[in-house]
């Protein structure tokens, strides 16, 4: 078999299996294209529609025993290679942290935080910074800032520090064990959180793929926003005068207006929607 033959006939499994994706693709096609190029070793960029040659018998099992693992475990393929990729910058990734993700990756790469921020802005907090995806992304976006990464989850901190020394970053990056503010003492230019906000009733529809990422990582209460009004209380105390805070609430925007009628948000514009990543300025979140 060739390995597009083996992408089609994986993407067709993976379909007829009912299994799900959204957790570093949306499509069978590029979940399968993913799992078949790390299987065989090859760089994820590789342009598919050129490999035509046929792989040998050994790389054949390989890939349909990966498959196999995806289709009978349920776990996310982005735990089974160890690696997960977000805005092109590989990330150590296993069971103690959430997969990365986050809406808010894409404000970094497209700087649409920037007219925000100042040019002395130099310090910068990723609240509930799971595998410190967030934190790195913003020391390579921002050369100038030091940032701390803070989460509750102290096995999630550990494979942070994988990534901050796989990118080489333990000089800009510092780990804080914290719930929420309460292990906090910096004042931050930049503060970004992408909380646990998902409602009781999603959690309890999850798919067995976000069954396997850890419900602290995910789970908000009733309405998704537990985490959010304990942050929203205090956060301006951690703020500069000219700070920023940038939230992720996904697809709870019903929710969150619900419980804080009186914010008015900027919407950040994603590729998920104009409503799911918000920023407050100080002064917003004061008035």
């Amino acid at each position: 078999m060739t390995p597009v033959q083996l992408i089609v006939h994986c993407a067709q499994q993976m379909t007829q299996a009912g299994v799900s994706f959204g957790q570093g693709t949306l499509y069978p096609e590029d979940e399968a294209a993913w799992l078949v190029l790390w299987a065989l070793g090859l760089p994820l960029d590789t342009d598919t529609s050129q490999l035509t040659t046929d792989v040998d018998e050994q790389a054949v099992q390989s890939v349909l025993n990966l498959l196999a693992q995806r289709i009978q475990t349920r776990q996310p393929l982005a735990y089974l290679t160890k690696e997960a990729w977000l805005q092109g910058v590989s990330f150590y990734v296993d069971e103690r942290c959430l997969i990365p993700r986050s809406l808010i990756a894409e404000a970094i790469a497209a700087g649409s935080m920037d007219p925000w921020l100042s040019p002395d802005s130099t310090k910068a907090l990723d609240m509930c910074t799971g595998g410190g995806s967030l934190a790195v992304l913003l020391a390579l976006a921002y050369p100038t800032m030091h940032v701390d990464a803070s989460d509750i989850s102290a096995q999630a901190l550990e494979v942070a520090q994988i990534n901050i020394d796989r990118h080489g970053l333990p000089e800009r990056i510092k780990l804080l064990l914290s719930d929420g503010l309460s292990h906090v003492q910096g004042i931050y230019d930049l503060i970004v959180c992408n909380p646990p906000y998902v409602n009781a009733q999603s959690m309890a529809a999850l798919p067995a793929e976000f069954q396997a990422e850890p419900v602290l990582a995910l789970a908000g209460g009733h309405d998704g926003m537990d985490f959010v009004r304990r942050l929203l209380q205090t956060v301006s105390n951690h703020l500069t005068d000219h700070g920023v805070l940038v939230l992720e609430i996904g697809h709870e925007i019903q929710h969150f207006q619900q419980a804080f009628a009186q914010l008015e948000p900027v919407y950040l514009s994603t590729s998920a929607g104009e409503e799911q990543v918000l920023l407050f300025t100080k002064q917003a979140l004061l008035t």
